[in-house]
């Protein structure tokens, strides 16, 4: 990357504004332990779910809320995200974050599970957007879940897709880079779905289902 690409890059990361809601998310997801999204990918979850006007949206892996509550600021009043971690804890900051945003309980339903058990119960057909930011090993059977979930028109978003820019390099061969390497291929050859890759955060894959 050049350096005038390297700055552009890190120029529309920063962009984003982050208000006290969101901030006070990050500290919890660094009290717990876990990275949370950037508000490069933050802003970009907030436009596709106001842009696709979805109303159900399933989240897999809730960390401590900062991407359910980008996702849920650009879901309509009515609309209702389900997310999705095996982590309790987890699932309490997320709730917190949710309670600060200011979304009623209504519209959000937390689950606590492996989502490899969680989603073969979950409706064929019945969401528009399905985030995935879990456990890379299983992304594979996550994404054929994803899809079968997905109305017509819905969209499918894959958080770090690129694995710290690995994933371009040939050379590179670590485990969760080969699998998100055979992600982004199947689903670009995947004749169910119109598929782009966006440079955003560690790399966003985005879909929608024909």
């Amino acid at each position: 990357m050049s350096a005038d690409k390297s700055t552009s890059w890190s120029y529309a990361e920063d962009l984003p504004a982050e208000d006290e809601v969101l901030l006070h998310a990050r500290e919890r997801s660094f009290e717990l332990g876990v990275t949370p999204i950037g508000p490069g990918v933050g802003a970009v979850l907030t436009v596709l779910a106001a842009a696709s006007k979805a109303q159900t949206a399933v989240e897999i892996g809730t960390g401590a809320g900062v991407s359910g509550v980008c996702i849920l600021r650009g879901l309509g009043p009515q609309a209702v995200l389900t997310t999705i971690d095996v982590d309790v804890e987890h699932l309490k900051a997320a709730r917190e974050a949710f309670h600060e945003a200011g979304s009623p309980a209504n519209r959000t339903r937390t689950i606590s599970g492996r989502a490899g058990d969680v989603l073969p119960r979950l409706t064929d057909g019945a969401y528009d957007l399905v985030f995935i930011d879990a456990d890379k090993p299983n992304y594979p059977s996550y994404v054929e879940q994803a899809i079968r979930l997905l109305k017509s028109g819905g969209l499918l978003v894959v958080n770090d897709a690129l694995d710290k820019d690995r994933v371009a390099n040939p050379a590179a061969r670590e485990a969760t880079t080969a699998v998100l390497r055979q992600i982004g291929k199947s689903i670009r050859d995947d004749d169910r779905l119109a598929s782009a890759m966006l440079p955003t955060g560690d790399g966003l894959l985005i879909a929608v289902k024909k």
